[in-house]
């Protein structure tokens, strides 16, 4: 079996975030010592990094499922929870990051470039963090966020300089093992080379890399043969060189017919229009071989191909390909652009941008909140907590997220839509109700709305109590007495 793998399904999953914690201080004589519940930790996020020690994945072949750390749930006396470790992947220089509908994330080239795919949960906070002026005790905290689960797409493009590409059993591998140290698998017959082969090739003062595609036939582009799994290998290269076979006994080909139907292939794959080419005409050390090279080498040059004849076998006419490889290579680099210093955009968030948005769903009836503040709460709100649910409402209320929903045409008992939750919005009660009044863990806010004959028992009982208390006689005093 291969060991060679260049693409991969990866199913992440961030950690998620530790709960926040619900304590009061007790001590000898202080029952109530305040709130001291501890924030919960972080989830620890999965990134990927370029690591040059890399040259396959198949280390994610087998272990597709990626999972970082929780954070842990904070504890009594102000103790946080501990924050889960971050995950990072080491992966080949050239792996492209895309989403399973094939959108680019990420294009990963170069030694310790790095990037964050999937985000950790934040940690909820704990009841002495959610303590304010009018909420001294707290009865309820926050529950910690998940984190991100995403699925997503590596595939591999080799970084080289120099593409070999031509028909099975052109020669490409015997070239790469005689022009640098590596050692191809090499056989007489057709698609010996299953995966793509990399070399190092060092020439003077001049070191450039050079990779072959195995498996290039007629409708490689649209699929066929191995072609559409390696074509991706010669993406990055700056360099095309046609490798020919002059001692083919398949009939009807020849070096311009094949040359032909690569191009054809390359064109159909795109691209890599720009890339300069250079043709080598191989096994020239057959005689049959050698003629043919003589005769077609005119057309070739008349189609401003620089031709080279070559044999692998007994390395006639390498020097000469080598070096003109290595000048091709040095003139595209020199007029590559330089890279750009790492720049911090920032992207300021508009005057009138409230950080949400309300529409209205008319197949579900239902008015949708939209906006990573007000998901973010609505996942971290323990809905079996009155208190928690209350407190909930009031942050809604101060972004502004009942205006806005009043103004779309949202009345008493609609149907609202804030992430995964759906509720029947009740606007919020007036003013002057204190959320710290009543057992911990309820909320005023919750109950129902009082009805206008209580609140006038209410005011009555308010008001007999502000009423002076009559001056009582003396002790001992006899009421009948008159004198």
């Amino acid at each position: 079996m291969a060991t060679f793998v260049d693409r991969v399904v990866l199913h992440l999953r961030a950690g998620d975030g530790g709960h926040g914690c619900v304590s009061i201080h007790r001590e000898k004589f202080k029952p109530l010592g305040g709130p001291d519940g501890g924030n919960g930790g972080h989830g620890g996020s999965v990134s990927f990094t370029v690591d040059p020690q890399v040259h396959t994945l198949l280390d994610f072949h087998f272990r597709p499922h990626v999972k970082a750390s929780n954070g842990a749930g904070g504890a009594g006396s102000n103790r946080d929870g501990a924050t889960g470790g971050d995950l990072v992947l080491r992966v080949p220089d050239g792996t492209v990051v895309l989403t399973t509908d094939g959108e680019v994330l990420a294009d990963l080239v170069g030694a310790g470039t790095t990037i964050e795919v999937a985000r950790g949960g934040r940690g909820g906070r704990g009841n002495a963090s959610l303590a304010n002026s009018r909420r001294k005790a707290p009865g309820f905290a926050e529950l910690g966020e998940p984190g991100e689960r995403l699925d997503v797409v590596l595939e591999l493009k080799s970084v080289a300089d120099v593409g070999l590409v031509g028909f099975p059993s052109a020669g490409k591998s015997s070239l790469i093992s005689v022009l640098s140290a590596a050692k191809p698998k090499i056989a007489d017959y057709p698609f010996t080379t299953l995966v793509p082969n990399l070399g190092v090739v060092r020439l003077d003062d001049h070191t450039f890399t050079i990779a072959d595609v195995p498996g290039l036939i007629p409708g490689a582009a649209t699929g066929k043969g191995l072609g559409l799994e390696f074509l991706r290998h010669i993406e990055r290269t700056a360099v095309l060189v046609h490798v020919v076979d002059a001692a083919t006994m398949e009939p009807g080909r020849d070096p311009v017919s094949d040359i032909d139907a690569i191009e054809a292939e390359l064109a159909a794959y795109g691209g890599l229009e720009d890339r300069p080419r250079l043709v080598a005409i191989n096994k020239i050390d057959v005689p049959d071989g050698r003629d043919l090279a003589e005769i077609v080498r005119p057309d070739l040059e008349e189609r401003g191909f620089q031709v080279y004849e070559v044999s692998a076998a007994t390395r006639e006419g390498l020097r000469e390909l080598t070096y003109a490889m290595a000048e091709l290579v040095a003139s595209k680099r020199a007029t590559a652009p330089e890279a750009e210093a790492t720049r911090i955009i920032l992207r300021p968030r508009a005057v009138d941008d409230a950080g949400f948005t309300v529409e209205f769903d008319e197949v579900d009836e239902a008015f949708v909140v939209k906006g990573s503040q007000p998901e973010r709460w609505v996942r971290q709100t323990n809905f079996d907590n009155d208190e928690a649910v209350g407190y909930l409402s009031d942050r809604l209320n101060r972004l502004g997220v009942e205006d806005q929903l009043a103004k779309a045409g949202a009345v008493q008992g609609s149907l609202v839509r804030i992430g995964d939750r759906e509720f029947d919005w009740e606007p919020t009660l007036g003013a002057g109700i204190d959320p710290t009044a009543g057992l911990r863990g309820t909320d005023a806010r919750i109950t129902e709305r009082p009805t206008r004959a209580r609140a006038s028992e209410r005011l009555a009982a308010r008001k007999a109590r502000r009423q002076p208390t009559p001056d009582l006689p003396e002790y001992g005093t006899d009421f009948d007495d008159e004198s």
